[in-house]
């Protein structure tokens, strides 16, 4: 896969966790490939796609050639209006989800973004208040996390108190950019939001995830770009530290300089450093080595050091939790507030990192 925008990795090791029918989504807004990772997903844990809606009839045809058990919808407002859906997926431009999502909320379904979730604090603000007004939920997919073996089973780890405490966290989200493949609104600011905003939106997931902090400040932001002046707009790096109320920091990463060179579209690591050892994730190449091999854990404790390969063996466990939480109003995938706090704290970082240009 040579660009991100397209990665949509589904889990070979996923039971599905409802029958068929007993949860029916819709999907609509095919701005970015990741909804076809996002849609894959719930079907394999069970969920049925009933509906999809996009203006644009290439994109319909595409995802309805992928998923030929759907039926287009002549508009948004004939899934909002279908009783048997509870859930919408959606991958809009980013400054247009809230507004999205918050539509949905209002018509009584819950909502499934893909990342960023925002593009400004004032959305945020609203998206909060339309979850209390409505009882709904306004879920993202931090695939990052979320649609990786690796990740997902480092949080595994970390939870069993294989390295103690956490204390630091370091994160690298390198993409390619691919610039000519690109729509339009990606090279404008105001419709992505900037590179922390954008790409950074995992990073502050994964730190409160493996930190177990419940808030953090923004300690430095920093965005750039280098060497895209064909692209003003465009921030092709970004960097930002936090300390979470617990103690632990985290150095996060950002950049649009994946080589050619490199086999995939970018060599995404995370460094987890406790008190009794320390992970590192090689999430989607293990550069240097045959085949590529995604998925890799390094663990380094009192014990000695080891190396995992974990492709097939984990899965994608939130969206089966996701699902249940759908059905039963509960919070087990992912809690209410851990989704908002990640995405508050990409923008309080984008919004110090603008404040310095």
């Amino acid at each position: 896969m040579s660009d991100g925008m397209n990665y949509a990795p589904v889990a070979t090791q996923q039971a599905a966790v409802c029958q068929p029918g007993e949860f029916v989504f819709g999907v609509t807004a095919l701005d970015h490939g990741h909804i076809y990772g996002m849609t894959q997903n719930l079907k394999r844990a069970g969920a049925t796609c009933k509906l999809v809606y996009d203006p644009d009839p290439k994109k319909l045809a595409y995802f309805l050639k992928q998923n030929p058990e759907a039926r287009a919808a002549s508009s948004l407002d004939e899934i909002l209006d279908d009783t048997d859906i509870s859930l919408v997926a959606a991958a809009a431009i980013p400054n247009l989800r809230a507004g999205l999502g918050i539509e949905c909320m209002h018509r009584g379904k819950d909502y499934f973004t893909d990342k960023t979730p925002f593009t400004s604090l004032s959305q945020l603000d609203e998206a909060r208040e339309a979850v209390a007004a409505t009882g709904r939920k306004y879920a993202c997919c931090y695939s990052e996390r979320l649609q990786n073996e690796a990740a997902e089973h480092a949080a595994a780890l970390v939870a069993s108190g294989v390295i103690g405490q956490v204390i630091q966290l370091i994160g690298l989200g390198p993409h390619r950019l691919s610039a000519g493949s690109r729509p339009d609104w990606f090279f404008r600011k105001q419709e992505y939001g900037g590179i922390i905003c954008d790409i950074g939106s995992h990073q502050m997931e994964q730190f409160l995830t493996y930190t177990g902090a419940t808030d953090a400040d923004v300690s430095m932001a920093r965005v750039h770009n280098y060497a895209h002046p064909a692209h003003p707009e465009l921030e092709d790096f970004g960097e930002c530290s936090l300390v979470g109320n617990n103690g632990a920091s985290g150095y996060f990463r950002m950049d649009w300089f994946t080589p050619d060179g490199l086999r995939n579209w970018g060599d995404g690591r995370t460094v987890i450093l406790g008190t009794a050892g320390y992970i590192e994730l090689r999430k989607y190449v293990d550069i240097g080595r045959e085949p590529m091999s995604e998925n890799n854990l390094y663990i380094v404790t009192n014990d000695g050091e080891e190396h995992l390969n974990v492709t097939g063996k984990v899965g994608f466990p939130f969206f089966g939790k996701f699902i249940l939480d759908c059905l039963e109003r509960t919070e087990h995938a992912m809690t209410q507030a851990h989704t908002f706090k990640a995405a508050e704290l990409c923008l309080r970082a984008q919004v110090l990192a603008d404040e310095r240009n």
